[in-house]
């Protein structure tokens, strides 16, 4: 019979073998200098333990399994710091960046602890019409249907008709409907809405999703990067300039109101380009003071590329194999938006 630590000294080499290739192969594709790219992640929640509800949300254990990879396999920078080696030429090999998006509480009191213990910077960008209490609209719909009987719901004037809660997956399935048809919406109709749904079944929502004023403080305080995401993370294309001009303007009054610190990144809400914003914000953007703003366009951020859409891309892969070969596997991305 082979003793277990063969087994363990057989994977670690596997392992160690996958890590160096991935690495020879990162070189090649990012290597040092004005030919470099920069990866840049995006997460928005890590639970504490896994949600059957949200099963692809990371959890802490996954989460630092990540960290672990993605400190193996890149040069993990500040975003501010990253933004200017990208202008000037001079990313290292394998350059990359995390960023957290809306504020969860959860960043501060799950996350942040991880990213400390491996020494990772990371940006955080924050909604911030919702701190202190509020729920973000996503979120109202997941909870909403969390919390409703087991049995159906009249999605009809939707255009989604009448709707099954039996079973998990249906559940998973009305909350993707549901999202999918009323992201668009006005901030107003989709409000009211969900609330007619919550007053009809006197259901309580969960308030301590998001960050307290202080916990947006203690990340600031620990190293970390604020940056500016509106206030209500409309969908600013849908607004007018002047309107999401004052988004953008108040979340980062707001943000350094609470940090002490400048707020010069930014975030667009939902992020895809011609969709969620235009190229017209992100000039807005640029006259506005900012030295960035990202995106969710997939890709890297290359030499010459406008550093006010920067792409991003979220690692979903469960397995740590696939979560190492999509990190990599995204340096082949070669979509590219200029100024």
């Amino acid at each position: 019979m082979v003793p277990s630590s063969a087994f363990r000294g057989y994977f670690d080499l596997m392992n160690n073998t996958l890590e160096f290739a991935l690495r020879t192969f990162g070189n090649l594709l990012s290597p040092a200098g004005p030919n470099g790219l920069l990866s840049i992640l995006i997460y928005h929640r890590v639970f504490r333990e896994i949600d059957p509800l949200l099963p692809d949300v990371v959890d802490a254990a996954r989460f630092e399994s990540q960290m672990e990879v993605l400190g193996s396999l890149f040069n993990i920078l500040p975003l501010s710091e990253a933004v200017q080696r990208l202008k000037s030429g001079t990313l290292p090999a394998r350059a990359a960046c995390i960023t957290f998006d809306d504020g969860y509480a959860d960043n501060a009191e799950v996350a942040l602890p991880i990213l400390k213990r491996h020494k990772i910077p990371a940006t955080f960008f924050i909604a911030t019409g919702y701190l202190n209490g509020g729920i973000m609209f996503n979120d109202k719909v997941i909870e909403v249907i969390r919390r409703l009987d087991w049995g159906g719901l009249d999605l009809s004037d939707m255009g989604l008709g009448v709707r099954s809660l039996s079973t998990l997956p249906q559940r998973k399935e009305t909350i993707k409907s549901l999202l999918s048809v009323l992201k668009y919406r006005p901030v107003e109709e989709r409000r009211d809405f969900m609330d007619r749904i919550i007053d009809a079944a006197k259901l309580s929502l969960p308030t301590d999703l998001m960050m307290r004023t202080e916990q947006v403080k203690m990340l600031s305080d620990a190293g970390m990067e604020i940056g500016g995401h509106t206030v209500n993370h409309p969908i600013i294309a849908k607004l007018d300039m002047d309107s999401a001009r004052a988004e953008i303007d108040e979340g980062r009054i707001r943000l350094e109101e609470m940090t002490g610190k400048p707020v010069s990144l930014f975030a667009y809400p939902n992020g895809i380009p011609s969709t969620d914003y235009r190229y017209e914000h992100a000039r807005m953007i640029e006259e506005m003071g900012f030295d960035a703003a990202v995106s969710t366009a997939k890709g890297v951020g290359r030499f010459g590329c406008d550093v006010f859409q920067l792409p991003r891309f979220t690692p979903w892969d469960i397995p740590l194999s696939r979560f190492s070969f999509r990190l990599t596997g995204n340096l082949l991305r070669t979509e590219i938006l200029t100024a």
